[in-house]
């Protein structure tokens, strides 16, 4: 029997609460300090590399691991693993639960679809750089894994929860000793690569008067922006933020039923499938969203349950959790062979990202190619959140199509993209044939995103 006083009844609140404290002080950290203040990291990232900072100097003075000690319960290191596995499905669940309204031209439409093929092209082009320089470093160096690189994508083009999981992948079922930090290292090292590269091409670009930064970056929500003419009251018997996170954690429970039924019928692929948490959590949210459009249509449901406005505060709680936990849970003692080529990852990462999506946004969104790119490069070195703070830094108010290209170009970037991660499985296996598939599947990419411009010229 358990007293309320054991550790055990406090330790993961223990844990939660450091992990959301260390966001306090950081964003007290960040607005005290010039330095930071002006270079766009994110305060989930300042928070987690406080925490690392702490457990590694916890480590080396007593050689234990810090939150597994008593007062976190005795296994707070998997319990962060789990909240940012978990955190990766939640915010992608709560991002699909919001409504797009509007019909799109062809253009938009175009736009769009170009955005999303952009985004598997970025995360191809960084596997082969990425896997390519393993594949090599595994000639030299005896008993590395060849297919580390293939973090380079999860890390920078999908962020800390998929980066954590396919480390995890390699580390359980391939024998890669350390994957999950390695992957989680490579992930926070992407939003260093998308807040101080963002800050100096911003700075550059405006010493050279090239480009005009927003004055002012304030939140001006309107009334209507916040809550619509139809919706439930904001409190009534239930509040509406609990109708909010209890229609992600029931999408989530549906996502965890069909994941439970397929780890059944594809044993072997089992944790593939539950590596998947966030495409199913995504399936189940659209399910979840065409029973409430049904049930309204039938008014059988008389109001509209979903708001827009806090389902965002939801899915952002849940992507800064998510990044906190995961940087938090890097092991640097278990990668201390590895440094070097970390660092040599890491710079080739953000060079060819930033590059290629400098020209993709130059020659296929010459209208607000600026923006667009902005918006990319932050996004495929860090995450969504990364992507529209530097955005806002020249489009304060969003006025150009770059903000809605990143919301509506998921479902595009996960039908293309959806191969690939397959394929990532298939690498520590089969490393050649699939490095060669990777080149393949991204030239077919480019040969799809180009398309206009390619056939123009075969016409003329």
């Amino acid at each position: 029997m358990e007293n309320f006083w054991d550790f055990s009844v406090w330790g993961g609140l223990v844990l939660v609460g450091a992990l959301l404290g260390s966001m306090l002080i950081g964003n007290v950290i960040k607005k005290l300090t010039p330095g930071l203040r002006s270079s766009l990291i994110p305060t989930s990232v300042i928070g987690g590399l406080l925490l690392l900072i702490i457990s590694e100097i916890y480590h080396a003075v007593t050689g234990s691991v810090l939150y597994n000690t008593e007062l976190f319960g005795g296994n707070g290191a998997a319990l962060l693993e789990g909240i940012t596995y978990h955190c990766l499905a939640l915010g992608f669940i709560a991002s699909t639960f919001k409504s797009k309204s509007g019909k799109l031209s062809k253009k938009r439409t175009t736009e769009i679809f170009n955005t999303g093929v952009t985004t598997v092209a970025t995360y191809l082009i960084q596997a082969i750089f990425g896997f390519g320089i393993t594949l090599v470093a595994a000639k030299i160096m005896a008993d590395f894994f060849p297919a580390a690189g293939i973090l380079l994508p999860f890390g920078y083009g999908q962020g800390t929860g998929q980066a954590m999981n396919y480390g995890q992948i390699y580390e359980n079922q391939y024998g890669f000793t350390g994957g999950k930090s390695f992957g989680l290292t490579i992930a926070a090292l992407g939003f260093l690569s998308a807040s101080i590269g963002g800050v100096i091409y911003l700075n550059v670009k405006k010493r050279r008067g090239t480009l005009k930064i927003a004055s002012e970056k304030r939140d001006n929500y309107k009334a209507e922006d916040i809550q619509s003419e139809n919706e439930i009251p904001m409190q009534e018997s239930i509040d509406k933020m609990t109708i909010q996170v209890a229609l992600v954690i029931f999408a989530y429970l549906i996502a965890y039923g069909i994941m439970y039924v397929l780890g059944l019928l594809l044993p072997g692929m089992k944790a593939v499938v539950y590596g998947f948490n966030f495409l199913f959590g995504v399936l189940a949210a659209v399910l979840v969203k065409f029973c409430i459009k049904h049930l309204r249509r039938s008014n059988t449901m008389k109001r509209d349950y979903v708001n827009n406005f806090l389902m965002t505060r939801v899915s952002n709680f849940f992507f800064d959790l998510m990044v906190v936990a995961g940087i938090a849970a890097i092991r640097l003692d278990i990668l201390e062979n590895y440094w070097g080529l970390i660092l040599i990852l890491a710079a080739v990462g953000m060079i060819i990202t930033f590059f290629y999506d400098r020209m993709v946004a130059k020659t296929l969104f010459k209208d607000y190619y600026e923006e667009q790119f902005l918006m990319m490069y932050g996004m495929l070195t860090g995450t969504a959140s990364t992507g529209i703070i530097l955005l806002r830094e020249i489009d304060g108010e969003f006025t150009t199509p770059a903000a809605d290209n990143m919301v509506y170009q998921n479902f595009p970037a996960i039908v293309f993209g959806f191969p690939m991660m397959l394929l990532a499985t298939m690498a520590p296996v089969k490393p050649l044939i699939t490095y060669a598939v990777f080149l393949g599947f991204f030239i077919l990419m480019n040969l799809i995103l180009f398309r206009s411009l390619i056939f123009k010229r075969r016409k003329n």
